[in-house]
């Protein structure tokens, strides 16, 4: 008898830039384990591009329309998630209007990068690190298709 393989989950998380002069970043509140803030982001359902997933969890969890610009990466470290093996992909996408939280965000705020709250979730720290150097121009991202 065969087993059937074991995979990671795939899942996005997106980094929204707010369209204001200092160009906050939106996280959210999570209500389920592990508890802190975190990047807008969750599961891909199965029949869903990455990038359909990517608004629409955006969409869930801060009531915003994300316009997506970049990918900024593929995060696949197996201990990234607490809970089992989950792998991201992550967008960079733009946004206007204020954030509120929905779904399984008990709220979501905007935060300029130098001034984000704690704790941060998963591996979101090294993600955002990753994205204030593309945003310099220090690290390369790939254009959504």
């Amino acid at each position: 008898m065969s087993q059937s393989p074991r995979n990671p989950y795939p899942t996005v998380d997106v980094i929204i830039e707010l369209e204001r002069p200092s160009r906050p970043i939106v996280l959210v509140q999570r209500v389920n384990p592990p508890h802190g803030w975190a990047l807008p982001g969750g599961f891909v359902d199965y029949g869903e591009s990455l990038e359909a997933a990517a608004r629409r969890e955006a969409a869930e969890e801060t009531g915003l329309a994300v316009e997506l610009v970049a990918v900024l990466g593929a995060y696949s470290d197996p201990g990234r998630d607490p809970r089992q093996h989950n792998l991201s992909v992550v967008f960079v996408g733009r946004a206007k209007g204020e954030p509120r939280g929905g779904s399984d965000a008990a709220q979501a705020r905007a935060f300029l990068p130098e001034d984000l709250p704690g704790p941060l979730c998963f591996d979101h720290g090294l993600i955002i690190s990753h994205y204030l150097l593309w945003r310099t121009g220090l690290r390369p991202a790939a254009p959504v298709q």
